[in-house]
This record gives structure tokens, sequence and C-alpha cells, in this order.
């Protein structure tokens, strides 16, 4: 067979396969670049099939499990005519309960469960109506950022274990075979309720929470900050913040930008 008719022949073929198909084949490859390569059952003239390491397995993050001469059956997630190949996805078959459960989550959902671990990366959560983990302690997952709206510590100053929660789903982690979830998403915006009561060129009275290079940080009202730029605090030629104020320091100042999308705000000295 010519390499034209070759990719009439795969075209054609990858033509009656569907995504959510379940296809089995044999690996053929496994390289860095590419991940699992697989002759797929009914067409024997090239490998067409791909598995990326992440999809093929939640329980290793290797290829191990996906050696060159095994069996494999996987989950269509992707058909490339032009490229003439079908990605495909281990993960749906070794946790076909997981699977189906995660890739039917929709972003802004709102999911409930238990507290179940707390690491230095984040929260562990057991769904309420969630499948078990073949490697984590919940399916669930919030990281630090997603805990709070407010700068904290430890995860440990927003939960405990034990604690029943309900978050937001934000996405299907593949990686990991998680949900990501959003505590934070839960409560409103302190940012954005600050911004809504204060105009650019209003006065405020705060107190200094950081010193740095730039400038000084200060805090305006219950977890709101805003950054006085160097260049406002002093009209000497100076390359750094340190010495003008102090942690603690009071200061009136005005505020002269309110950026909502980065929620950032911008001050400057009262004259």
């Amino acid at each position: 067979m010519g390499a034209a008719a070759d990719d009439r022949a795969a075209r054609e073929f990858l033509a009656g396969i569907h995504v959510g198909d379940i296809c089995g084949g044999t690996v053929v490859d496994v390289t860095r670049s590419q991940g699992v390569v697989v002759t797929l059952d009914g067409f024997s003239a090239r490998a067409l099939g791909t598995v990326r390491q992440a999809d093929v397995s939640w329980r290793w993050k290797t290829a191990v499990a996906a050696e060159v001469g095994r069996r494999i059956t996987a989950e269509v997630v992707a058909v490339e005519l032009d490229e003439s190949r079908v990605r495909l996805a281990m993960t749906a078959t070794e946790n076909p309960e997981l699977w189906a459960f995660l890739t039917s989550r929709r972003p802004g959902e709102i999911l409930s469960g238990t507290v179940a671990a707390i690491e230095r990366f984040g929260v562990f959560v057991s769904l309420d109506d969630g499948p078990d983990h073949p490697v984590f302690p919940g399916v669930g997952f919030i990281t630090i950022p997603e805990l709070s709206w407010r700068h904290i510590e430890a995860a440990s100053d927003v939960v405990r274990v034990g604690q029943h929660v309900a978050c937001e789903f934000l996405q299907f982690d593949d990686w990991n075979g998680e949900a990501r979830l959003s505590l934070r998403a839960m409560r409103p915006d302190p940012f954005a309720v600050f911004a809504e009561g204060v105009a650019v060129g209003r006065t405020l009275h705060g107190q200094v929470t950081k010193v740095v290079p730039f400038g000084v940080f200060v805090q305006v009202a219950d977890g709101i900050e805003g950054l006085v730029h160097l260049r406002e605090l002093t009209e000497m030629p100076v390359e750094t913040a340190q010495g003008i104020l102090q942690v603690g320091d009071e200061l009136t100042v005005v505020v002269t930008e309110i950026d909502l999308e980065r929620r950032r705000l911008a001050l400057s000295p009262a004259r």
C-alpha cells in the first residue's frame, strides 16, 4: 500500500471512531514525546493511537503500566483526522466510575463533601456523591489559594479534617484524576465588595502591613491592602522603601486606582 493510499485508509478507519468509544489495541512503543503508541484493532498498517502519560494510569505516573506488547483497552478522548491519529485514555477504563463522575461535572456546579486530609499544598475532600480515588484520600481537591479570598498561612486556618464543606467545581484535573474545587467561590469576594463602596479619589486611613523595596502595603479595610509605590513616598532618589516607613505605621492615603480584574488597589499618601 502506497503512502497516499495508506493515509486515505487511515482517515477512513478513523472516520468511524468517535469520542467516547472504547477501543482495543496493542502497545508498540513508549516514548517521552508521544507517550504510549498503540496499534488499534482493525487497522494494523500503522499505529494510530496515542496515550499521554497522564492518561495511562492514576496509580502510576510512568508508562510502566503500558509496556510494549501489552494489550490495552482505552476510551477515545479526541479524534484528529488531519493528523491521522486518535488520542486515548487508559484511565477511563481503569477507573470507569471515577472517569464517568469527573467527565460529567460542569464548571460552577456545587459539590459537597468532608475534608479528608490537609496537606501543605492543599486539601483533599471526600465527596458525598463521588466515588473513591485509587490513590488519594478524596476525589475533591482545593488548592491553598482557593480556600480563602484572604491570605492564609496554612490550610488549617480555614478548614479542619472531618469538616463538611460545599465548594464550586472548577475543572477536571485529568493528570491526578481529581475534581478541582473552590471554597472561596462560595463566599463574596471582599475586594469586589470594597470596590463597590469606594471610588478613586477617596481618602482612607490605614496601617502599613509590609515594607518591600518598591513601596509599602497599607491595610485600609479588613482583608484589603493597597500598594503605595516608592515613587509616591518620597521625591528623594532612593532604591528602597526600607527606612521611610515601618510595619505598624499609621498612614492616610488616597485611592488612585482600583483594578477589579487583578484585585489590585493603588494608593498615594494624602498631602
